[in-house]
């Protein structure tokens, strides 16, 4: 039941993000740089390899959040809402925010990605936490 509960919000994530890109998508493309085709889309769009990095990503995240839930007790909603949040703001952002400076990238991407990461752990604290 847990690799389901684990997939779930790994899923739920990636749902998530597909909006929050889709949403934010001149901005981001912007302020990373990413080439652009004729379409306005990015030019890489075609291109599988991110996607699958992207989900297989997300489930190692969800699995080790769910692995340190079940260390620490976290089992209601509410409990997995905060942690998630946590996680998401304290660790995955200030180390996104530490590379992205260090790269001398544009604030705004450190904001965009970093709201990505923190929005997307409390996702999957939520989901890890309504089974």
């Amino acid at each position: 039941m847990e690799f389901i509960n684990i997939i779930a919000a790994a899923i739920a994530a990636y749902a998530f993000g597909a909006v929050w890109y889709m949403t934010l998508a001149k901005p981001w493309m912007a302020a990373s740089g990413v080439e652009v085709g004729e379409d306005g889309r990015p030019a890489n769009s075609t291109d599988k390899v991110p996607y699958i990095v992207s989900i297989i990503c997300l489930i190692i995240v969800a699995g080790m959040m769910r692995h340190m839930f079940s260390l620490a007790g976290i089992d209601t909603v509410g409990k997995g809402l905060i942690a998630g949040l946590g996680v998401g703001l304290f660790l995955a952002t200030p180390w996104i925010a530490t590379n992205y400076t260090f790269a001398g990238r544009p604030r705004n991407l450190i904001i965009i990605d970093g709201g990505y990461a923190t929005i997307g752990c409390t996702v999957i604290g939520i989901v890890l936490t309504i089974f």
